[in-house]
């Protein structure tokens, strides 16, 4: 396939819903969600447990936190295309919960063809990548997020690497997790004058 063969992101879920299936520890296809085109694409690593369920990228507590520092960056989420470099949420079973287990580098790479196609599709101004796995799905490398944080070339096309909203959640010192929020703030507002929507 290329990307030819998709002439819609409608057309380009339904073909990943056919290949992607789900199974044990792996839940269904969560698509993106956006307007095509958008000035700017943020691509987190996979949907998490509320996400699965919902069928929706972002709506559990990352994207509540997401949702946050969009409006602080005065960046309009309906105007964004919100995707995952994994389409699946990836789990194991303990008790009645599902608890996220990151996916395989090789799920990942597997996976990279979809996302560039989705990305084609979209044809963002700007590319952002949350998180680590994000990263390697778009760098096509590994990245170290706190190092190389900023911007970043992904293809041929104008990317910015910065912390999936995630992380934010997991810092337990409150003054850390305001700074870190607060420096996520400044890394949205850098996106949104690249994204010339300033």
């Amino acid at each position: 396939m290329t990307e030819q063969d998709f002439a819609s992101i409608d057309a380009l879920n339904d073909a990943m819903r056919q290949e992607l299936t789900p199974g044990p520890g792996i839940g269904r296809v969560v698509p993106g969600e956006g307007p095509t085109p958008a000035a700017i694409a943020f691509v987190g690593e996979q949907p998490g447990d509320v996400e699965d369920q919902a069928g929706r990228p972002f709506v559990g507590p990352a994207g509540q936190l997401l949702d946050r520092a969009l409006a602080e960056a005065d960046i309009d989420r309906s105007r964004t295309y919100l995707t995952n470099a994994v389409k699946q949420f990836h789990f194991v079973e303990r008790g009645k919960r599902r608890m996220h287990s990151k996916p395989r580098n090789t799920e990942v790479a597997h996976q990279r063809w979809w996302l560039w196609r989705e990305i084609d599709l979209v044809r963002p101004a700007v590319v952002v990548a949350l998180g680590a796995t994000a990263g390697l799905a778009l760098a096509e490398r590994p990245v170290a997020v706190m190092r190389e944080r900023g911007p970043m070339a992904f293809g041929n096309r104008r990317g910015y690497l910065t912390v999936h909203p995630s992380y934010l959640l997991r810092i337990p010192d409150s003054e850390a997790k305001h700074a870190a929020f607060a420096a996520f703030v400044n890394d949205l507002r850098e996106v949104r004058r690249i994204g010339s929507l300033a």
